[in-house]
């Protein structure tokens, strides 16, 4: 065996494991989020016990390349055809919360002293898939291991937020489906927080939301090139630390995945499969991202961060309020 293999193991085959267990859990219990119970696994395991020193190359391994790789294949539950069906007005307005919602969200930042890596972590993660987009952009941001572990659990805390309290709020507001699945697509932080709130508003609503949520997704292409130009002009990056890669190679990989998606040649079969493949991938990166969130070390950061998390959850429901206002599907 390889010494780099034995070197991962330690670490890699927990994270394998719980993802297995998640996928299944998810399988027999569809309400549960697989990445979401792997993220809250990891978090609840590395508060509770001391994890070994072994496990820290599996863990990185699990939570950079495994992570990227399944976003590369969520490129395939993306067809272009799929976002062109959302009308023009939805399209443009789905960039348009994304990017106001990314300058928001940074700008309050400063406001409030928060340091600029974690500010972006924040931005990008709330802005548009929550802890794929943070783990995304960790490296580009030039982010440490608190500045991440933070950004995710504020992803969680509020995404998991929004499960009830967006369709509760979108009932209020006398939203029809067509409308409260936009708002929750454009609103919710990550996916499976998404499929969980709108799939309690119905059936029509989960299908629009999941659209609009996976167009947001694919907007993490143009702003990771965009930050990584910013990086590179800047010369924020700390001394010693590799300068970001002009196009990240996990972004084109999903822009290409997204294009063969759009070509509808991939067998129903063979889909289901790496959907399935590209869940349990991103399950045992979340399950190693959830391993760096610390209770102490959320304490340490103080209030500011999760203040930040709560302006910028109320700042992109808002922005997504505005887009379905104007887009005239308010009761539809």
């Amino acid at each position: 065996m390889p010494s780099s293999l034995r070197t991962l193991l330690p670490g890699l085959v927990p994270c394998l494991l719980v993802a297995v267990v998640a996928v299944a859990v998810n399988l027999a219990v569809p309400a549960l989020s697989p990445l979401l119970l792997a993220i809250v696994l990891g978090a609840v395991l590395t508060n509770i016990v001391a994890i070994p020193d072994s496990w820290g190359a599996g863990v990185q391994f699990s939570s950079k390349k495994l992570l990227r790789v399944g976003i590369v294949l969520l490129g395939l539950q993306l067809a272009v055809g799929d976002i062109l069906s959302l009308g023009w007005h939805v399209i443009v307005g789905v960039i348009l919360v994304v990017t106001l919602s990314l300058l928001g969200t940074l700008a309050m930042a400063r406001l409030l002293g928060i340091s600029r890596p974690l500010s972006i972590l924040i931005a990008c993660g709330f802005s548009i898939c929550g802890a794929a987009a943070v783990a995304g952009v960790e490296d580009i941001a030039d982010a440490d291991e608190e500045e991440v572990a933070t950004a995710i659990a504020l992803v969680v805390l509020f995404g998991t937020l929004m499960i009830p309290l967006a369709p509760l709020a979108a009932h209020a507001m006398g939203m029809g489906e067509i409308a409260g699945g936009t708002w929750i697509g454009a609103s919710t932080h990550e996916v499976a927080q998404v499929v969980a709130a709108a799939g309690a508003y119905g059936a029509s609503a989960l299908s629009v939301a999941v659209v609009v949520k996976l167009t947001r997704v694919v907007l993490l292409a143009p702003v990771a090139v965009a930050l990584s130009l910013a990086a590179r002009s800047r010369g924020t990056l700390r001394e010693g630390t590799k300068r970001p890669p002009l196009v990240p190679l996990f972004v084109v990989g999903f822009l290409v995945m997204v294009g063969l998606g759009s070509l509808h040649v991939m067998p129903p079969q063979a889909l289901a499969e790496i959907k399935l493949l590209q869940t349990g991938l991103l399950a045992a990166a979340m399950f190693a991202l959830g391993l760096g969130v610390k209770i102490k070390g959320l304490i340490s950061v103080g209030g500011k961060p999760v203040l930040l998390g709560a302006m910028s959850t109320v700042w992109i429901a808002l922005l997504a309020l505005a887009m379905v206002t104007f887009s005239g599907a308010m009761g539809a």
